[in-house]
């Protein structure tokens, strides 16, 4: 007998419906599985063999054969698992279905039904398919039911999902409406302070005011923001408080940053992520998991940090290929990824922020003259950073050892509420007036945004013929300016505003904006 259930798989970022055919035929004991099943779905003859034995329910002794639809499309992961337990019972005659379903969940051996990665993107697809009713693991439904226009029905063990499949309904959602799913302004407006997470707050940084400056301008405008120093100077703890300056998301962002959370299995999707991520990868990341891809094309860390922020500690230690490779999202906010499987395209609009050593020993650039390094290394370690990619970073940043009677000052630094509220009040104005952030202006918009009068129009051309500022350098140039001019409530980006943007370039630039000045 042939039995049918909808289901869905992934590709990439989304979901794609899937028809289970199940057909339980008279011939040799068999269970094939045909339609570009991954390993992970090929071994689900086990899963839903020990489930349905362990559930009291038969094996049919008979030739079954499972097909999933379309056949052209690579199927991967377990999430098929239910359906396709499903199936074989209705196919079995041991199950008599009331009405059509599409389910979603991984078996265990004695019929658990667990979550799986991806379940809010593939109930999307599901409810665009048109499916009314999908069951899916108990402990995921409150993702499930973030999906409008469709009913979400919990089920903890294969035992259960039979029982609603068989029309004995157990206590569950209904579809929810528009409004709900879609947060609203007030549900997103969470404080921009540090939770009591462990982040650390501005108060703990110790002297650095400009290197803290030049941390306020990016994160207000969203420039990519590179810091050299020592170690110890505190390049990583800085960074970390970025965390509580970032406004939260809005309700488009929110929903993007939840379905790439559900994909990523970062845990239980209980409701929508408002906080921004901010990503920390380690040095020794590979490439896939920096970009992303792998067997089931995967988001990587550059999709993982979309709306929010990806910290590279030790830019140089990182694999050279994954770091040439952000040269794309960084001036699209996109990633395409191609492997022999197939393609797909994910988002990675992030704000680029990292640090690193001026050579291997860390001190080359310290009066002490402690570097150890010998003739020429730490330039030649300054140039793992190719030349497109310095091209790509809005600011430059040194970091000079702090002092001890800094570090044990008494008197605190600006703390991270005041500099959150001056960052938020900047971003608001900044997408009220111009539709975007300053960091994600370009062409006409930008020059348009900078408003730049005769006198600071030949000090912009001035500074970058100076310093030999490609055209792409001189964009952003003008990008930071215009955010530094948002900081000072200035309406036209002046010639004071340049120079400042100009100190934040690469040495060569701030050479220049002195000689200019």
């Amino acid at each position: 007998m042939l039995a049918t259930v909808l289901a869905a798989t992934l590709r990439g970022l989304e979901g794609r419906p899937v028809r289970v055919e199940v057909d339980v035929a008279p011939g040799l004991p068999g269970f094939t599985i045909v339609g570009l099943a991954d390993a992970a779905l090929r071994e689900s003859r086990e899963r839903v063999r020990g489930a349905l034995r362990n559930s009291g329910f038969v094996h049919p002794p008979r030739r079954i054969t499972v097909n999933l639809a379309p056949a052209d499309v690579p199927k991967a992961g377990s999430a098929l698992d239910l359906g396709i337990a499903i199936a074989i019972l209705v196919g079995s005659e041991q199950v008599r279905p009331n009405g059509r379903w599409a389910m979603l969940g991984e078996l265990g051996l004695g019929g658990e039904v667990r979550p799986v990665p991806g379940l809010l993107p593939m109930v999307v697809a599901l409810a665009r398919r048109g499916a009314g009713r999908v069951i899916v693991p108990a402990d995921a439904l409150d993702e499930a039911r973030l999906v409008p226009g469709i009913e979400a029905l919990p089920a903890a063990s294969l035992g259960e999902a039979v029982e609603l499949v068989r029309g004995r309904r157990v206590r569950g959602r209904g579809p929810i409406t528009r409004a709900e799913l879609i947060p609203d302004e007030a549900a997103v407006r969470v404080s921009t302070a540090p939770d009591d997470d462990g982040w650390p707050d501005l108060a703990d940084v110790r002297g650095q005011a400009e290197a803290r400056r030049a941390l306020e301008i990016a994160v207000a405008g969203g420039h990519a923001l590179l810091m050299i120093g020592a170690p110890g100077s505190g390049k990583t703890l800085l960074a970390r408080t970025i965390r509580g300056l970032l406004p939260p998301l809005d309700p488009a962002e929110a929903q993007e940053a939840t379905v790439i959370a559900s994909v990523a299995g970062e845990g239980p999707v209980r409701g929508f992520v408002t906080r921004r991520p901010f990503r920390a990868p380690h040095h020794t990341a590979s490439y896939a998991a920096l970009v992303g891809g792998g067997p089931r094309m995967s988001p990587g860390e550059v999709t993982r940090a979309h709306h929010g922020v990806l910290f590279l500690d030790e830019l140089p230690e990182f694999d050279r290929a994954a770091r040439e490779a952000l040269r794309q999202p960084l001036e699209e906010g996109r990633i395409a990824i191609a492997r022999a499987g197939g393609a797909v395209e994910m988002p990675a609009r992030f704000q680029l922020v990292a640090a690193m050593n001026p050579c291997p020993c860390g001190w080359a650039a310290d009066p002490s003259g402690r570097c150890t390094c010998p003739l020429g290394l730490p330039d030649r370690y300054a140039a793992r950073i190719s030349g497109p990619f310095r091209d790509r970073l809005d600011l430059w940043v040194g970091m000079p050892r702090v002092a001890p009677e800094a570090l044990l000052a008494r008197e605190d630094g600006e703390a991270s509420a005041p500099v959150a509220a001056r960052v938020a009040a900047v971003w608001a104005h900044q997408v009220e007036t111009r539709g975007r952030i300053a960091g994600r202006l370009t062409g006409r918009a930008l020059r348009a945004a900078c408003r730049l009068d005769s006198g600071a129009e030949r000090a912009a051309i001035r500074l970058a013929d100076a310093a030999g500022l490609t055209a792409r350098a001189t964009e952003r140039l003008l990008r930071v300016a215009r955010t530094i001019a948002d900081l000072d409530a200035s309406e036209r980006v002046a010639v004071r505003h340049l120079e400042e943007a100009a100190r934040y370039r690469v040495p060569a630039t701030a050479a220049a904006a002195e000689r200019v000045g």
